[in-house]
């Protein structure tokens, strides 16, 4: 005979089998579950998110059960402009996450608030990306930024902004002097590559006197011919342009319309240069190192040193603060041979933690996407896949092609303004240096940034004396920029439909990280930039949603290079 504490055990778990929430213990409370009450308030918006599930609450009372002794893990994820202020009731404190024990019934409060768009300040700016793409000049690029602003009404043409646009019968003399060439719509999408080496860019500076500080800008188009006794970029065929008048070329808003859109919708500027006259390697020295110690060519593959000065990644490190270099392509397709840059660097080879951080250009669009971002990021373009953008390519080698490269960039900018990480982002595009295509604006004097000088000039190089010395002009030295290359500036916080005058070479990235994080420039020529705030509108945060750019056109059969336009 079974007692009577027996059957009242019994009658309960029957009771619970059939669904039955009214059997209780002896404090009152369910046997068999309990609910879960969440209120979420404030001005702010969020949602609170129940481990395991049941609750997922936006706005009001939300409620759920669970079975008895359930822990429960609840997460406040702030949505737009807000952030999560506190816990009450059951949970307390401001940590995003609060974890109970639910033996009873409970009850939680949730409180979002409004945070003030931009914080006010650049301290808003939580992830600073930036990009260079390959060997395009400014002209050559966005020099027709204003048909694309007339045709498309945008404000720029009535608001009173000022843009030094491509001159109307832009022209440069023939190799022999005899005529000019004038500028020309581009109907190819790739091109054979021009020459923005040391010697090319100061004759393009002033082909009568290159040692002038009277700048013509007149020698794109006979340095371009001059290489036609080369082997040209198509199977070692020569040079079908031998006028040199491909530097003359441009695109527009018809060709290039994903990079006119964002350029008219967000920041750009007519004053944005490379650093320094002479080709991709050295500039791009400045880029990471604010110098290139003395270089104006790549450091040699057999018996150089990588240099040993301080690039911004060391700086970074020294403050802890995340970067990471994403990289599009590999040596070979090989997986630690990452195509990056940073290997012009000892810096690079002393740790291998700093080798960690160069990763694959998969692992931006998860970091994006799980909003997982560095503090700091710097993307390496597709050298050897072509999506850079550096002329010379064909159907058979895609390098060069210029809706390649941008179809390319758009899906990088795209993801971040699609994604969690766009709130606190700036993603910087630009160009290495200008390619030696054709600008109207000469470089501009600056500083030298160590006062060293060049160092691995040729004895028949431009600048250099018979006797083996260097030539005092100023041009021979890094006291002059390199040409003008594009500029985007991508962000929240982007001022729209802005276009700055401020002289600015691209080391102005370094001085913009520089002045977010706190840290000391790395030369007097980082030094001296502005630090790219003109850009920005903290306050009203006017890209808070993000505009609808278009698909970036493609023109199928226009990559060709044995004819122009």
């Amino acid at each position: 005979m079974k007692s009577l504490g027996t059957l009242l055990l019994l009658s309960c778990c029957l009771a619970v089998l059939s669904g039955c929430d009214a059997a209780t213990g002896g404090n009152g409370s369910p046997l068999s579950n309990v609910q879960l009450t969440v209120k979420v308030s404030g001005p702010g918006k969020g949602t609170i998110i129940s481990n395991p599930s049941g609750i997922t609450c936006t706005s009001g009372t939300c409620s759920a059960r669970f079975p008895a002794g359930t822990a429960v893990t609840l997460s406040a994820e702030p949505s737009g402009n807000s952030r999560f202020v506190k816990w009450d009731a059951a949970c307390s404190g401001s940590e995003q996450t609060c974890q109970l024990t639910l033996t009873t019934d409970q009850s939680v409060a949730a409180e979002f608030t409004k945070e003030k768009k931009g914080g006010g300040d650049i301290s808003a700016i939580n992830h600073i990306i930036f990009m260079l793409q390959e060997n395009r000049s400014m002209d050559h690029y966005f020099g027709h930024l204003p048909d694309y602003w007339q045709a498309h009404n945008y404000p720029q043409l009535t608001n009173g902004t000022h843009f030094d646009a491509e001159p109307l019968h832009a022209s440069n003399p023939t190799a022999d002097g005899s005529s000019s060439i004038t500028a020309f719509h581009l109907n190819a999408m790739c091109l054979e590559n021009p020459s923005p080496s040391w010697n090319e860019s100061h004759s393009d500076w002033n082909l009568r006197d290159v040692y002038s500080t009277n700048p013509e800008m007149n020698g794109f188009v006979h340095t371009a011919a001059g290489q036609t006794n080369q082997a040209g970029p198509l199977k070692g065929q020569p040079y079908f342009d031998k006028a040199g008048a491909r530097v003359m070329g441009y695109y527009n808003g018809e060709d290039l319309n994903y990079y006119y859109f964002m350029a008219s919708n967000f920041g750009t500027s007519d004053r944005w240069f490379a650093p320094v006259m002479s080709r991709t390697q050295p500039n791009r020295m400045f880029l990471m190192a604010g110098t290139s110690a003395g270089h104006v060519y790549p450091i040699p593959p057999v018996g150089g040193k990588p240099l040993p000065n301080k690039t911004i990644f060391e700086a970074l490190d020294q403050h802890n603060i995340s970067w990471k270099v994403y990289v599009t392509d590999y040596v070979g397709g090989n997986p630690n041979s990452p195509e990056n840059y940073l290997t012009m660097f000892s810096y690079y080879y002393r740790n291998p933690a700093v080798r960690s951080k160069v990763v694959p250009v998969a692992e931006y669009k998860l970091d994006v996407a799980n909003g997982t971002l560095p503090q700091v990021a710097m993307i390496e373009g597709g050298y050897s896949s072509g999506s850079d953008e550096h002329p010379c390519g064909d159907d058979t080698a895609p390098s060069g092609n210029v809706q390649g490269g941008a179809t390319y960039v758009s899906s990088l900018i795209n993801a971040l303004m699609q994604s969690p990480s766009w709130k606190d982002s700036v993603f910087i595009l630009s160009w290495d240096e200008g390619g030696g295509f054709y600008d109207h604006v000469p470089p501009f004097k600056t500083v030298s940034p160590d006062n060293v000088k060049p160092l691995d000039l040729r004895p028949t190089d431009i600048c250099m004396r018979p006797d083996g010395s260097l030539n005092p002009s100023p041009v021979c030295d890094f006291k002059y920029t390199g040409f003008r290359v594009p500029l985007i500036v991508v962000s929240p916080f982007s001022k729209k439909n802005y276009v700055s005058n401020t002289p600015a070479d691209y080391t102005a990235i370094l001085k913009l990280i520089e002045t977010r994080f706190g840290l000391d420039p790395l030369t007097k020529r980082d030094a001296a930039q502005p630090d790219m705030t003109e850009f920005f509108d903290f306050e009203k945060m006017p890209w808070e949603t993000p505009p609808a750019p278009p698909a970036q056109v493609r023109f199928p059969g226009r990559c060709y290079l044995n004819h122009l336009p």
